[in-house]
């Protein structure tokens, strides 16, 4: 099939000897050129840049720099994810390019054109960053931009993506937590009985005795909170993104969960209830379990860290931190042989897979113990 004629300003539209339809459009004296895997494809491609040609918005692809591409795709992210995911985002990118966040910053790599970025300047800017922050957040700064620039080669505005081939690389990561051994745990325990503020000391053991995560049990209100069935309900995050404070969902769709209390936590529970009404009057169902100050909101997401921080110097123990609760408790259910799915569950991980990744260790150690002899099967010899 030969070339379609199409009215002015429309473009052409043809197929191309292997397979694909290709359409091209006159803009400014120059061609811009877009394919589809079928003639549909290629036609709504071509009618949208017609469409943004007479509107004015289709500006030249070589006179778009770097940081206006990274400004409009972090404009289209926020269409997508939640305010604070959007708000790593813009920091994330901010570290390669500081005029995100001062426009008066010095930025060599945002002010070049988009299709004069080369790896070797990607690579530049990488190393320039290892000597300054974690080599976990370098990573997260090579896969912003590799996703900024894998947009724009999906919109055939660059011909390769320059960040694909430049790797960070570094020393093995540290285990995402660790476990409390026994003696600390009692220790800690200790610690939250004599804990001056019990809003605190109940909101630290429902992360240990839950596997809570912080913003988790910071959001819990009491119609949350099944004292009857002794079950709770994950529904909610409390979060912080750039000094504001809001309620959002949790991490993942499988972080909504239903989690049973344990019965000498489900007494403390009571307990703290009881307390509670002293401290604020009869608890409606919509409100925080552990509020702040005055009550409106919960307790500062910054609060229970600090408390353990506190709790391990005093003590003498090593650092802990509310994480460390949520990996004990998933560590201590596959020790006393809860099956991995169960685990996963009770921790809100996405799959078994995740539950896997991080606690490989302690499954291999398990595995270690199943051991056959096939001589064992066999029946004694006889005696000669």
């Amino acid at each position: 099939m030969g070339r379609k004629r199409r009215a002015k300003g429309e473009g052409t539209l043809y197929l191309r000897p292997d397979g694909r339809w290709e359409g091209k459009l006159t803009v400014g004296g120059r061609r811009i050129t877009v394919y589809g895997q079928t003639q549909e494809e290629a036609l709504r491609k071509l009618t949208d840049l017609a469409a943004k040609n007479l509107q004015g918005l289709l500006r030249p692809p070589e006179a778009i720099t770097l940081r206006e591409w990274a400004e409009g795709w972090l404009g289209r992210k926020g269409k997508e994810v939640r305010p604070r995911t959007l708000y790593l985002y813009r920091q994330e990118l901010a570290y390669a390019l500081p005029s995100l966040k001062d426009p008066t910053l010095p930025d060599p790599l945002g002010g070049m054109r988009l299709q004069a970025i080369q790896p070797a300047h990607v690579r530049q800017i990488l190393d320039g960053l290892m000597g300054r922050l974690s080599l976990r957040t370098v990573r997260m700064v090579r896969q912003r931009l590799w996703q900024v620039f894998e947009e724009a080669l999906n919109l055939e505005l660059v011909a390769r993506n320059p960040v694909a081939p430049v790797k960070v690389r570094g020393p093995k990561a540290p285990k995402a937590g660790r476990t409390l051994e026994p003696s600390e745990l009692q220790v800690l325990l200790q610690a939250l009985d004599r804990h001056p503020d019990p809003r605190t000391a109940m909101a630290l053991r429902l992360c240990l005795a839950c596997g809570l995560r912080k913003g988790e049990v910071l959001a819990l209100r009491w119609a949350d909170v099944d004292l009857e069935r002794g079950t709770l309900s994950v529904t909610k995050a409390w979060a912080e993104s750039g000094g504001q404070r809001y309620l959002t969902l949790p991490k993942t769709a499988s972080s909504e969960r239903r989690v049973p209390i344990p019965q000498a936590t489900l007494n403390r529970l009571r307990e703290y209830r009881e307390w509670w009404k002293g401290a604020f009057g009869f608890p409606d169902p919509w409100a925080w379990v552990f509020p702040g100050r005055k009550g409106e909101e919960p307790l500062n997401p910054h609060t229970l860290n600090w408390a353990l921080r506190r709790i391990a110097h005093r003590m003498g123990l090593p650092p802990i931190r509310v994480h460390d609760l949520r990996h004990t408790y998933g560590s201590l259910l596959l020790a006393h042989g809860a099956p991995l799915e169960l685990v996963a569950e009770r921790m809100g991980h996405a799959n078994p897979n995740i539950t896997l990744g991080v606690y490989r260790h302690l499954l291999e150690h398990e595995r270690r113990g199943f051991v056959l002899d096939p001589e064992e099967l066999l029946p004694p010899l006889p005696q000669a």
